[in-house]
């Protein structure tokens, strides 16, 4: 397919900047893939959904405070270094994403906090805006950490334009958050109330967890018209036995089986057996899902609303059927659903 075909005009005042009131209180669109039915609910109504020993399938990836400001050495400019993946624990090496870029060299020194709570030196460069630092610190791991969340900001999506709160340190991390280390959140997940799981587990739906670190990566623009010359930024991911063993069982008894999110079934489709069952793993995937392509372990999604040509739209027009999603998505429109990270949700049944 060509990305073209996944262009449409998204008005502004549709894209989230700040998250309903109540997490399961966000609107649910539920897309019926063999009809192209569709249903206006709202996200707590999924229960009807889901019977006993079906399986929902849960990224508990969780965000860190990826984005720090500090100021480079001499100068005192601000400097805002964004996290992205630590390279070597011992010497505190990160790979970093620096702006404005064209003022940070190799050899510079940038520093965080009042009293320097945290020093830094450029070793490399990586790529334009890309930087290798590493933290000049003696301390032990646990303090290193613990600066970094005194220091760092809930790393929201550059599109939203403000400052991140204190309700964006609770409300951009799902309820089930408990692996370190993603950059942004994984957002079908975050209409998950408590009180909404409580319900699913009397009603005897069981939870699969994987883990799929979320890079910037997933929402880099794609810049060839051939979907096939498209390249994706690996991201780690980890699928234990336990998770394993629930999935394969409920694809045995013919359960629904629900991937939550497009990180989720990322995850999963990068880990098929031979027998086109799930497998344990512990690896880093670069899988790009467009249509068409052959799923093979949920036959149901959760997931937000994506913007044009990104992607995650691609990998739901793969599982929902090309037609549908793009009509769903001009019903979305003119339904004015809420786009992007703090939007509204789609099931895909």
């Amino acid at each position: 397919m060509k990305l073209s075909q996944f262009k449409f005009n998204l008005p502004e005042s549709l894209i989230a900047h700040n998250p309903s009131p109540n997490r399961d209180e966000a609107r649910l669109m539920v897309l019926d893939k063999k009809t192209g039915a569709i249903e206006h609910k709202i996200f707590k109504d999924v229960l009807g959904y889901f019977e006993e020993k079906d399986v929902m399938i849960l990224n508990n990836t969780k965000v860190f405070p990826a984005r720090l400001y500090g100021n480079k050495e001499k100068t005192g400019a601000t400097i805002e270094v964004f996290l992205l993946r630590e390279l070597n624990k011992e010497l505190r090496l990160w790979d970093v994403l620096v702006d404005p870029a064209r003022k940070i060299r190799v050899g510079n020194k940038l520093y965080f906090g009042e009293n320097d709570l945290l020093v830094a030196e450029v070793v490399d460069n990586t790529t334009s805006r890309g930087r290798t630092i590493r933290f000049l610190f003696d301390g032990t791991n646990e303090e290193f950490r613990r600066n970094i969340e005194i220091l760092g900001e809930t790393p929201l999506p550059k599109y939203i334009k403000r400052k991140a709160t204190a309700e964006d340190k609770d409300r951009y991390q799902t309820i089930f958050a408990t692996k370190e280390g993603a950059v942004a959140a994984p957002t079908a997940g975050l209409h998950f109330s408590r009180e909404l799981m409580k319900r699913l587990e009397l009603k005897g739906v069981d939870f699969a967890e994987v883990t799929l670190h979320v890079g910037l990566g997933t929402f880099r623009s794609v810049e060839v018209e051939d979907l096939t010359k498209h390249k994706m930024d690996s991201e780690q991911f980890i699928i234990e036995q336990k998770a394993v063993d629930r999935v394969n069982k409920a694809l045995e008894e013919k359960r629904r089986i629900c991937a939550v999110g497009t990180t989720s079934m990322r995850a999963i489709e990068s880990a098929v057996s031979a027998g086109r069952e799930l497998k344990a793993a512990n690896d880093w995937t670069s899988k790009f899902i467009f249509p068409p392509y052959e799923f093979s372990i949920a036959n149901s999604m959760i997931t937000n609303f994506h913007t044009p040509e990104s992607t995650l739209l691609m990998m739901v027009a793969a599982f929902g059927g090309y037609e549908n999603v793009m009509h769903a998505y001009e019903v979305a429109i003119k339904e004015k659903y809420h786009f992007y990270s703090y939007g509204d949700a789609m099931l895909i049944i």
